[in-house]
């Protein structure tokens, strides 16, 4: 079989002689994902200073003229979020400050996306927060990456693309030839994703966890509502943060009798205890892409490139063609 690499490289062909218009800067968020989206568009990233003072204050000063171009910031709203978000502010308004025609947040990750509603009294919808402050910054558009929730899009006043990396995921498992897949969403809330990631994998049965949220970052698992035994279970998710829901979800897919499992999420913000957990023995493989930045190693962990997917965002952006004919 063709590899994942070479498939996914045929599908999104590298651009030459990029317009000179064109201009892409990366934040001190994921330097080596913005080097790879620059190698694809054929082009350098833009100097760019960016300094710390003593007192936390974040300088940024763009070091070519940008007057009259077409700008796009590469910044996830990741780890450490309040200095990567402020960061991408700061860039945001030194662009428009410089005269850039059009400015817009390449944001891989999208922080503070959690709560994106309320469900009790006197909370604050941060997701909502964050993109008015983007859009008061001086942003014109948005590329982001597998929002937490496709209704974050809506809260931009401004053009907002939202781009998939499961194209990225699932033909890495499709690579890998398993047998008996059933796709398995870790909450109700997840079903959407899980059904249409269960059509790429040659319409795999899906099947649900039906949990209990405690409190933040604490899940009880409830039941599977669906037919996992001896079969090879993919739990999908747009994120793993501490890995709660994860691995209590493995635990009950093994339990129900599942042979394998599999975990595959797009963002791998993991935060303590998130390696213990997936590295447990639990999992087969733990299947992530590059959207935040991670020193973590275990055996497990599977680390896949959207960089060509943004990269190839970017270019059909920036020449007004269409964004939603790559995920069909």
């Amino acid at each position: 079989m063709q590899s994942t690499k070479a498939k996914y490289q045929s599908r999104f062909i590298p651009v030459a002689g990029t317009d000179d218009r064109l201009r892409l800067f990366a934040g001190s968020a994921n330097i080596p994902l913005a080097q790879e989206v620059a190698r694809y568009l054929g082009m350098g990233l833009g100097p760019m200073v960016r300094k710390t003072f003593a007192d936390g204050e974040i300088y940024v000063q763009v070091q070519e003229s940008i007057r009259g171009c077409d700008v796009y910031l590469i910044q996830p709203t990741c780890r450490s979020v309040n200095d990567n978000l402020t960061e991408l502010l700061i860039m945001i308004d030194a662009c428009r400050r410089a005269s850039a025609r059009q400015i817009t947040a390449v944001m891989p990750y999208y922080g503070y996306a959690r709560a994106d509603r309320k469900t009790a009294g006197r909370e604050s919808i941060t997701a909502k927060l964050v993109a008015n402050l983007i859009v008061k910054s001086g942003a014109d558009r948005i590329i982001a990456m597998d929002l937490h929730s496709a209704q974050i899009q809506g809260y931009f006043d401004i053009p907002c693309d939202h781009v998939y990396g499961s194209p990225v995921l699932f033909d890495y498992l499709l690579s890998k030839n398993l047998p008996d897949i059933v796709v398995v969403s870790p909450d109700v809330g997840g079903v959407a994703r899980a059904r249409a990631f269960a059509k790429k994998l040659n319409d795999a049965p899906i099947a649900i966890i039906d949990k209990r949220r405690q409190t933040h970052n604490v899940a009880e698992v409830m039941n599977v509502v669906g037919d996992v035994a001896g079969k090879t279970a993919v739990l999908v998710d747009d994120m793993i943060d501490t890995a709660g829901t994860i691995h209590e979800g493995a635990k009950i897919l093994r339990k129900e009798g599942a042979r394998q499992v599999y975990a595959c999420a797009t963002h791998a913000v993991f935060s303590p205890p998130a390696i213990e957990r997936l590295s447990g023995g639990l999992f087969e493989e733990v299947i992530v892409t590059n959207t935040i930045p991670s020193d973590a190693q275990f055996p497990q962990l599977k680390v896949l490139s959207v960089a060509n997917l943004i990269g190839e965002t970017i270019w059909r952006v920036h020449e007004d063609t269409s964004v939603s004919s790559m995920f069909r």
